[in-house]
């Protein structure tokens, strides 16, 4: 509507306050509210005065405008103007105060009034089921049937708005019936939608049934109920019913059926579903198109979401950019998501909480420092004001990026912090092996009386299990115990894998045999064990065991019994698995699985067969690989292989000093002088240093390093002396045995 219409008021003789009321409430209908405003000065400056049927339209106004301050005036001039008892702007009133979230203020507004028709009722119920105080708005509506104000559709509208208890539908639905409502289809479809909402869906297909009238968004509620709990079957009953009772569907029909597809992963599905809104030539609008990209990100279809993302020109708003960063995320595009998110902010369209969220979780996937401080600087740059679960975001990428200084300093800031927050701190530490800082964190969370869960307990294990710290570990477990958290396959699963990489392989059985259900982690946990600690024939009896279980192997599981039959000389096992895994359950070998192999017939001193399935079986050269035929050639004096895999070696130019050493070894055991010197040569020539090998022990939480040939431990001297200690006593140990044997001893 054109902003001179309202002016033209000024230029008629007599314009009246009636005819001025009449333009407004005409605009006000029509969503012209600018021109509501506008019409009102014109209305001052001729000097004609308002009246009670002015100032609904508004306040009405200044709440889709979001004009606060325009509405307090509005209410001063009501004030002096006398129309305070008026029931029409009194509703108005707490409308108004509601929209803007002053529920106080509304209800001063009700409470001072001396007469209360069902208007001022029906906002005040409103306004508090919109604040989420559903009990005091029900003791509202009991107060005003109390004094004899019977409810209209419009208040049952307001109740049910903010329903989600089965027992508060079921009262409503009886007061519908009671007052005779069941005719007003809005209300109807209401009750059927809050039905879906709560889970009762037979319920609501009943009720559905039973109404006297249907339009589209009856059926669309119902489709969507069903959708909502995944019965897809139902859903296509249903569309075809609207088409044999002569109801088109429209956009809103699809979505909750595109939504399904998507959480049932489903591709087949949403692509026809995709087709069938094609064909019916309806207009995609953002909603639509959005759950569209979502169900293809979801079903794994990278290629045809991002196809229609890019079909999608200039009319993509905030919500299709937030699905197509996150749906990357989830399938390990975490660079194309960064990406998208660079063309979003160049596109000017501002990212919301939920898209920060995303392109955080893309750079913490990377472990990409410089790009998560860029994309906290335009949070900065720009004022977004971050929700928690974003601050989160933030604490986790700068842990996940290895810079904890970062991390500590999101998180110290936080106004508010939620077991996710703590969580994302305390694995932090653990995961960059901090675990006294970790455990430190941990009694904080405690104190702060949040309540640690899953997550917390089985990233504390892990950190735990990578250095060996079986005392924190046994703590952790005692404090599991205590909490009554079980049982949780995640937690019973991290402390199998806790204990077995502790060498406490005991522990990590009864903790196995205690899970009331094994998935395919806790046994690859519980075999892995095994296999670590020279239990190859233990490792091999619980693959058995887990093939009886009915899961169906993957390509880890078979990774790490190939690995325990390799380090525990299991050859013939070994082989039979590797040939199993095509052959039994379709699991093409990759290149880990083909190494593990040439590391077992290599162990076993098959050096020829090795090599032979090395040529065979690797298209692309592997320098590892061919390191492990080359320490075979060494241990079993195969001289002729051992030069035959050196040559190559060196033609791969490697770039690992490890290599170079390895290789200068071979050639000295094979007493090939000439090799060891060229291959010294060459490492000079590249600039490269071998690092010294080095180990560690943990002690209390503290880890000690210890490296090759250094001094530089401040209890170097004592540590020396315990050693020369232990030697001798082993030395005279073994002597005695020699000279006198355990078994004749006594």
């Amino acid at each position: 509507m054109s902003r001179s219409k309202p002016f033209s008021l000024i230029s008629l003789s007599g314009a009246t306050t009636k005819s001025y009321n009449a333009t407004i409430n005409r605009l006000s209908s029509e969503g012209a509210f600018s021109d509501v405003l506008l019409t009102y000065s014109s209305m001052l400056s001729t000097g004609t005065p308002p009246d009670a049927h002015t100032f609904p339209s508004l306040l009405k106004a200044c709440t889709y405008l979001d004009l606060f301050s325009h509405g307090l005036s509005f209410h001063q001039r009501v004030i002096v103007d006398g129309y305070s008892s008026d029931a029409y702007i009194a509703s108005s009133l707490i409308s108004f105060y509601s929209k803007f979230g002053h529920t106080q203020t509304a209800r001063k507004v009700f409470d001072r009034m001396t007469e209360r028709n069902i208007f001022p009722w029906t906002a005040m119920i409103g306004c508090y089921t919109r604040a989420g105080e559903l009990d005091v708005a029900f003791s509202m509506y009991d107060m005003m049937r109390h004094q004899g104000v019977h409810p209209n559709p419009v208040t049952v509208l307001g109740l049910l708005s903010g329903v989600l208890e089965l027992v508060h539908l079921q009262c409503l639905h009886a007061c519908v019936i009671r007052y005779g409502f069941g005719s007003d289809l809005a209300l109807a479809n209401s009750l059927l939608n809050v039905y879906c909402k709560c889970g009762r869906v037979e319920d609501a297909h009943v009720f559905f049934e039973l109404m006297e009238e249907r339009d589209v968004i009856s059926w669309n509620s119902l489709v969507s109920g069903y959708a909502q709990v995944g019965n897809i079957r139902e859903v296509m009953q249903i569309l075809i019913r609207m088409k044999t009772n002569g109801i088109e569907p429209d956009e809103q029909t699809f979505v909750p059926f595109v939504s399904a597809a998507a959480m049932q992963n489903e591709l087949r599905l949403g692509k026809l579903v995709h087709g069938h809104i094609l064909r019916a030539g309806l207009d995609l609008n953002s909603n639509i198109e959005t759950s569209l990209i979502g169900m293809y990100l979801k079903c794994r279809n990278v290629s045809s979401a991002f196809r229609m993302f890019e079909g999608l020109m200039h009319n993509k708003d905030v919500f299709t950019w937030s699905a197509m960063i996150s749906g990357l995320v989830q399938n390990d595009c975490a660079d194309m998501a960064i990406a998208i998110f660079r063309r979003m902010v160049k596109s000017k369209v501002m990212p919301s909480t939920a898209t920060i969220s995303s392109v955080l979780a893309a750079c913490a996937e990377l472990g990409s420092f410089s790009q998560g401080a860029s994309v906290h600087g335009y949070i900065l740059r720009q004022r977004i004001k971050l929700d928690v679960p974003s601050q989160n975001s933030l604490v986790t990428m700068y842990a996940k990026c290895g810079h904890l200084e970062q991390s500590c300093s999101v998180f110290d800031r936080m106004s508010s912090r939620d077991t996710v927050s703590w969580n994302a701190i305390v694995s932090g530490h653990a995961q960059n092996g901090h675990l006294c800082k970790a455990l430190l964190l941990f009694n904080e969370m405690r104190e702060t009386l949040q309540r640690p869960d899953s997550i917390t307990f089985v990233s504390l294990l892990q950190a735990c299990a990578a250095i060996g710290a079986l005392h924190q570990g046994k703590w952790i477990h005692s404090f599991v115990t205590r909490s009554c958290l079980g049982p949780c396959i995640s937690i019973d699963t991290a402390l199998v894998d806790m204990y077995s990489k502790c060498g406490d392989l005991g522990s990590a059985q009864k903790c196995f045999d205690r899970m009331p259900q094994q998935d395919l982690v806790s046994w690859s946990s519980i075999i892995a064990g095994y296999g670590s600690h020279g239990k190859g024939e233990t490792a091999l009896r619980m693959y058995n065991e887990f093939l009886l279980s009915g899961i169906r192997p993957n390509h880890v599981i078979y990774l790490l019994i190939l690995s325990a039959c390799s380090h525990n000389g299991l050859v013939s096992q070994g082989l039979s698995l590797f040939h199993s895994m095509t052959k039994d359950w379709g699991i093409e070998p990759r290149l880990q699985h083909r190494a593990c192999v040439v590391d077992l017939l290599s162990r076993a001193g098959r050096v020829e067969e090795a090599y032979d399935f090395y040529k065979r079986t690797f298209l692309e050269p592997s320098m590892d690989v061919l390191g492990m035929i080359l320490d075979a050639c060494r241990k079993t004096g195969n001289v002729e292989v051992g030069d035959i895999v050196g040559r190559e070696i060196v033609k791969l130019k490697p770039e690992n000093a490890e290599n170079y050493v390895q290789l200068s070894h071979s050639y000295a055991s094979m007493k090939k002088w000439d090799g060891v010197g060229e291959v010294w040569n060459q490492m000079k020539s590249l600039h490269l240093k071998k690092q010294p090998g080095w180990s560690f022990i943990e002690l209390n939480g503290t880890i000690t390093t210890f490296f090759t040939h250094h001094s530089s431990h401040p209890q170097f001297e004592e540590i020396m002396l315990v050693l020369k200690f232990l030697g001798a006593k082993m030395t005279k140990l073994d002597i005695h045995d020699i000279i006198i044997p355990p078994e004749e001893e006594g």
